[in-house]
């Protein structure tokens, strides 16, 4: 097996978004195909190391996201085989909803920063279930359910080696600072934290990072996301208990966060690069919506 990490480029920045080509016995799979917009660029690596793109077999994406498969219709409308979460295939198939979300959200830089999420043939997107596995090559791919990021989250196992997608976090490349993912509108630090101590409990060599690239250090690297989980979650709690607005729980956040990165090593370039990749005011509003509904539950629940 050989894995080639290919940089994506987004926003015309090295190491934010990671794909991986994935080379068995002269088959050949890709685990992200990362946003539409950087599909060019994509391409253009695969044929930089001799591979034509439409002879990508085989593509896993850890979930639906628009930077973790916004470019998989157009491999699957193109031959390949999309292997997704359960609750992730609907989306793939018909991506007209997620799309009309997302540009609620991102307005006039929907098309420059995510691009176009063609639909992929239904005949061409298998869901797999926790634990099932797709032949590649000489290899297994194992389809592991690790929600917390997201309920349609899988992370995908090769032996000791393990695509976290969002599981374990951003963490740049030659850096120590671990921000959460947590977009929302799916956060759930519970579920986040079990999936982060199934791949603690599984003693993986290597961890394939999205945002970005291979992670050795692998127990200290989880349980140290395992720590921020937890941090960011009451953090936030304590200021949706104390009844602060959206904009003031973002800013503090900010603030929070800016000031651990630069505890950790960061420097302002690097900090602007987790920034435009796993945005503060994004990860506040996902913990914060996570928060307000678990008081609203237990609220009615009284």
């Amino acid at each position: 097996m050989r894995i080639t990490t290919l940089d994506l480029r987004f926003c015309s920045t090295p190491g934010l978004i990671a794909s991986y080509l994935v080379e068995s016995a002269g088959e050949l799979a890709l685990i992200e195909t990362g946003p539409g917009s950087t599909l060019p660029v994509l391409r253009e690596a695969l044929r930089a190391h001799g591979v034509d793109e439409k002879a990508i077999a085989k593509v896993f994406v850890t979930h639906i996201h628009l930077d973790h498969a916004g470019a998989a219709g157009w491999f699957a409308q193109n031959g390949a085989t999309i292997y997704c979460h359960p609750h992730a295939a609907r989306h793939l198939i018909d991506p007209s909803k997620l799309m009309s979300s997302a540009r609620m959200v991102y307005g006039d830089q929907m098309d420059t920063l995510w691009g176009e999420m063609l639909p992929a043939p239904a005949d061409k997107v298998i869901a797999l279930q926790d634990g099932e596995s797709v032949k590649h090559g000489d290899i297994r791919i194992t389809a592991w359910d690790t929600p917390g990021h997201a309920r349609h989250h899988h992370a995908f196992i090769v032996d000791d080696i393990c695509f976290t997608g969002d599981t374990a976090g951003l963490r740049l490349e030659g850096t120590n600072y671990l921000s959460v993912t947590a977009a929302p509108p799916q956060f759930d630090p519970d579920a986040y934290r079990i999936s982060v101590d199934r791949l603690l409990a599984a003693n993986f060599k290597t961890l394939y990072l999205t945002h970005f690239g291979p992670v050795q250090d692998v127990t200290a690297h989880l349980q140290a996301y395992r720590e921020r989980i937890a941090e960011v979650h009451a953090r936030v709690d304590a200021w949706v208990a104390a009844g602060w607005s959206e904009e003031l729980i973002r800013q503090h956040y900010r603030e929070a966060e800016h000031v651990i990165a630069l505890r950790d090593g960061l420097t302002a370039e690097q900090w602007q690069k987790c920034e435009d990749s796993n945005s503060t005011a994004m990860c506040a509003d996902g913990v914060r919506l996570c928060c307000a509904k678990a008081r609203e539950a237990r609220a009615a629940a009284a």
